[in-house]
C-alpha cells in the first residue's frame, strides 16, 4: 500500500497496514509534532489533514487510507511559517503548547474550506480540540486576525 506523507510518496509494508496514523507518523516516520492525548478521537492533539480534511490520526488506520495525502504540522508550510503559524506567534496563543499542532491543522482545515468564517463557524470547527491551558479566547483571536488578512 502507498501513502503521501507530507508530498513524499510512500509504500507501507503490509506488516505495518494494522498500525494507527498516529503510531505510523511518530513511531515509523519520527514526525513527533502530531501529538498522542487521549487515543479516542475526542481531544483533537492528534489531528492531521487527510486529503485536505481534518481527521483524528489515533482513530485512523493505515490500511483505510491506501493512495491518500496526508499533512502532519511538519508539512503545514515549508518553512514553518503558515500564516495560522505567524497569527499564534504574534498572539502568543500557546502556553503549554500539547495542543497546538492539532489546533493549528483544525484551523488550516476551516480556512482551506471557509476563508470568511463567522465566529459561531470559528468556534464550531475548533470545539473538537481541547486546550487545558484553556487558550481558546486567543485561538479565536489568532484565527480571527488571519481571516482579516492581516500579516
Amino acid at each position: 500500500m502507498k501513502i503521501i506523507v507530507n508530498k513524499i510518496d510512500l509504500s507501507v509494508p503490509d506488516q505495518l497496514k494494522s498500525l494507527s496514523l498516529l503510531n505510523y507518523l511518530r513511531d515509523v516516520l519520527g514526525l513527533m509534532g502530531t501529538k498522542y492525548g487521549c487515543g479516542q478521537g475526542l481531544c483533537g492533539a492528534c489531528t492531521v489533514h487527510l486529503d485536505g480534511q481534518a481527521v483524528r490520526s489515533c482513530q485512523t488506520l493505515l490500511e483505510e487510507i491506501d493512495g491518500q495525502a496526508v499533512t502532519t504540522i511538519e508539512g503545514l508550510s515549508v518553512n514553518g511559517l503558515h500564516p495560522l503559524q505567524k497569527a499564534w506567534i504574534r498572539n502568543a496563543v500557546p502556553q503549554c503548547g500539547y495542543c497546538q499542532s492539532g489546533q493549528l491543522m483544525s484551523a488550516s482545515a476551516l480556512l482551506r474550506k471557509n476563508n470568511q468564517p463567522s465566529k459561531a463557524e470559528i468556534r464550531e470547527a475548533m470545539s473538537g480540540n481541547l486546550c487545558r491551558c484553556g487558550t481558546y479566547p486567543k485561538i479565536e483571536a489568532a484565527i480571527n486576525e488571519v481571516v482579516r488578512g492581516k500579516e
